[in-house]
């Protein structure tokens, strides 16, 4: 967080759950100015419960599904709530990071991500930053961000014939490019109708909003560091997926009685049209 204060970063809304949410690290982090912490609270899965999110298509192959599916749905519907927070807080840009990732205003003035976005056109609602994959040279990384210093670029920062032609090279027999994500993040002016688009996007409810994609700045990610980094994902994954059980069992309760509900308005529609007969 402090790396991103001094490129500009005025506000953090902080999503916690598990060891970040302990009193020891919450203290620490609700003293710093500029962070509001949320806490997964059984008020906060019913408000998100009641997400209009649930409702609609595109999401909805990630529901009710664990591991990465759950993530997923949980940092969509913790970025919708954001939005509303950074409209009440006058914020002009929203960014969704996540805690292995760092941000990096390459091509800007004084490196600084507020100028970067400053000198976007007005009229531009989102920008897309491509990300980089950290390339692990050492198994005793004990501080990723100090100690990591090479990364795999984006192939939208790479010349078409460099990017096929040492793919083989690059991946390594893996099957993809990247480890993990390849398509960046994006960042999206605060304004009305704005939602998230999954954790990586930004859409907007009434419009087709005007994206770009800029030509130096990326996303650093860090991923995989450590090898604690990995049993810490096996061990969300073998997790029992509460959350999303919890909120399909208040939907198909809310369902119930929207149903009942339905068949009580039609009974006494039934009645009023036979007094009036």
């Amino acid at each position: 967080m402090f790396y991103h204060k001094v490129l500009g970063v005025g506000t953090f809304f902080l999503f916690v759950e598990g060891k970040a949410a302990s009193p020891s690290v919450s203290k620490v982090l609700e003293s710093i100015p500029g962070v509001k912490v949320i806490y997964r609270t059984k008020d906060l899965e019913e408000k998100q419960a009641n997400s209009r999110i649930w409702n609609e298509t595109w999401l909805s192959s990630f529901f009710y599904k664990p591991c990465n599916y759950e993530l997923f749905v949980k940092q969509s519907l913790n970025m919708e709530m954001a939005i509303v927070m950074a409209r009440n807080a006058g914020m002009d840009w929203i960014l969704h990071l996540d805690t292995d990732e760092l941000m990096h205003p390459a091509g800007a003035g004084e490196y600084s991500l507020r100028k970067l976005l400053r000198d976007i056109p007005r009229d531009v609602d989102m920008v897309v930053f491509p990300n980089y994959e950290s390339s692990v040279e050492r198994d005793d990384i004990k501080d990723p961000f100090i100690e990591i210093s090479m990364f795999k670029r984006n192939y939208d920062h790479l010349p078409k014939d460099t990017y096929f032609g040492m793919y083989k090279e690059s991946t390594r027999g893996n099957p993809n490019y990247f480890l993990t994500y390849g398509n960046g993040k994006s960042v999206a002016r605060v304004q009305d109708h704005l939602r998230p688009n999954g954790a990586h996007r930004w859409h907007n409810y009434m419009k087709t909003p005007k994206e770009i994609k800029l030509e130096e700045a990326a996303v650093l990610h860090y991923t995989y560091a450590k090898f604690s980094d990995l049993t810490s994902r096996r061990d969300r994954c073998v997790r029992t997926w509460s959350f999303l059980h919890k909120t399909q069992i208040k939907l198909q309760n809310m369902r119930v009685f929207s149903r009942k509900a339905t068949k009580v308005r039609v009974c006494l529609e039934a009645i009023r049209r036979l007094r009036h007969s």
